[in-house]
């Protein structure tokens, strides 16, 4: 753990005393250093299932997919984030990179984390660069709402989450996670450990976020700049997700009979955020609404508590990281370039970009859950999983199925294709920046089918 979490906190020094002139390539190499050594941590050895760096430090297969996916993505959000950076004073755009790498180092503590306490601080602590990140270099107007969406419903969330960790500590003795899944099992019976419970599993339903509690996602991402889109989309929402399989282990006797409204809801909410995606005008609010609709599917998976269900929900979790970021970049290419994310008005791109074409196309149809990408893997895991609890789960999960696909189609066919407007004839062409960066999302998403274990390995 430590070998990538002292290179990350020396990235400050770095970001700080380089030369204004190498400042985007030395901060660029030293994370995408830093990914690669996380990559180390693939490299299974441990039979117990956790290896522990020290007392409060440790992985598990469970959060070894989610730590290298967050490595990974600081270099991509670095390169995403050059163009539209470089014309601001040095010590903003330093200020701009040091919050990135701030936000890196909450979220490798919080995966990382042994204690539930301290994931709580960290989870928290993630707050605080994302809120500056979206008020301070958004785009719009809306930045200040979106931004306080962001914190009210995270905080509201979490603050009942808090209360229920202390009467956790104070019945159990500790918060370890390495000891709370062995010590005896809670006996609750009662209306006020039923409301104990709601309070442990809403904080992370809001953070992933479920359906109707879920209004913050596509103001943040609508009203972030690039980094604060990817970074939301592919590591933030997964920490609700990474949470909620932490906790579950220690609600299980209740969540049988508690978990059934939120899981309807769940489902309930793969239908609504699709439809709502087939009508809208503004790219990345329909990428927004799609992560939300993803992520009504993983806490379904999540909340049913079989093993079937918190592997798709775990290969879902990283294959919609990926894609859902690789979009977002997508949409930022786009938008640098046209000036607008109305998508009639910066449509029939393929005839001017045609290599990005392709790269919209593959990005599409891994969000639309394409055969034989981990996408699919994760979809079908989860589905099957449901339809086994109840039958009746198909007709929702179908009809999702089905309207992803519609969206993402439409998604493609409206910037992609049909004629060029005038007003957009004379565009820059495409930098090799933007294709390492797009070839740098979507390869792990295709070598990932060859070897998916490396995502579930945890759950057998």
């Amino acid at each position: 753990m430590l070998k990538v979490l002292i290179p990350t906190v020396m990235l400050f020094p770095t970001i700080w005393l380089t030369a204004p002139k190498w400042l985007w390539t030395t901060t660029t190499a030293h994370s995408l250093l830093i990914a690669l050594i996380s990559l180390t941590w693939l490299k299974w050895t441990s039979e117990t299932g956790w290896t522990s760096s020290n007392a409060y430090l440790a992985t598990d297969p469970l959060s070894t997919p989610l730590l290298v996916l967050t490595c990974w993505l600081l270099p991509l959000m670095i390169l995403a984030s050059q163009n539209h950076i470089n014309p601001e004073p040095i010590n903003r755009q330093r200020l701009y990179i040091t919050l990135l790498a701030s936000l890196q180092t909450f979220l490798i503590m919080a995966f990382g984390a042994t204690e539930i306490i301290m994931f709580y601080i960290m989870f928290e602590a993630t707050l605080i660069p994302t809120l500056i990140i979206i008020t301070r270099w958004g785009n719009q107007t809306e930045r200040l709402n979106a931004g306080t969406y962001f914190l009210f419903y995270t905080l509201a969330g979490s603050l009942p989450l808090l209360v229920a960790l202390l009467l956790l500590q104070q019945s159990t003795g500790t918060l370890s996670m390495l000891i709370l899944p062995y010590s005896q099992p809670l006996t609750l019976i009662s209306w006020g450990h039923k409301i104990w419970w709601a309070g442990c599993v809403i904080a992370f339903l809001v953070k992933m976020p479920l359906y109707g509690v879920h209004l913050w996602l596509p103001k943040a991402h609508v009203e972030a700049p690039v980094a604060g889109s990817m970074v939301l989309a592919a590591v933030l929402l997964k920490l609700g997700g990474y949470g909620m399989m932490r906790m579950m282990v220690m609600l299980d006797p209740l969540s049988k009979e508690l978990a059934y409204p939120f899981i309807i809801l769940a489902l309930w909410g793969i239908i609504m955020t699709g439809s709502i995606c087939l009508r809208q005008t503004d790219l990345k609010s329909l990428i927004a609404y799609s992560s939300v609709s993803h992520m009504g599917l993983v806490a379904g998976g999540i909340l049913i508590q079989t093993p079937w269900g918190f592997t798709g929900a775990i290969i879902l979790m990283i294959a919609h990281g990926l894609v859902s970021s690789a979009l977002f970049c997508l949409a930022n290419t786009a938008y640098e370039r046209t000036h607008s994310r109305t998508m009639v008005l910066a449509r029939g791109l393929q005839m001017i970009f045609p290599l990005t074409a392709v790269w919209w196309f593959v990005a599409n149809l891994a969000n639309l859950a394409l055969p034989p990408l981990p996408n699919l893997m994760g979809e079908i895991m989860i589905i099957t999983t449901l339809f086994n609890w109840s039958p009746w789960t198909i007709a929702l999960t179908g009809t999702g199925t089905l309207i992803t696909a519609g969206y993402s189609l439409y998604l493609f066919l409206m910037t992609q294709r049909g004629p060029t407007p005038n007003h957009i004839l004379g565009l820059p062409p495409f930098h090799t920046r933007e294709h390492l960066l797009m070839t740098l999302h979507l390869l792990p998403v295709i070598l990932l089918v060859t070897k998916p274990e490396l995502m579930w390995g945890w759950c057998y």
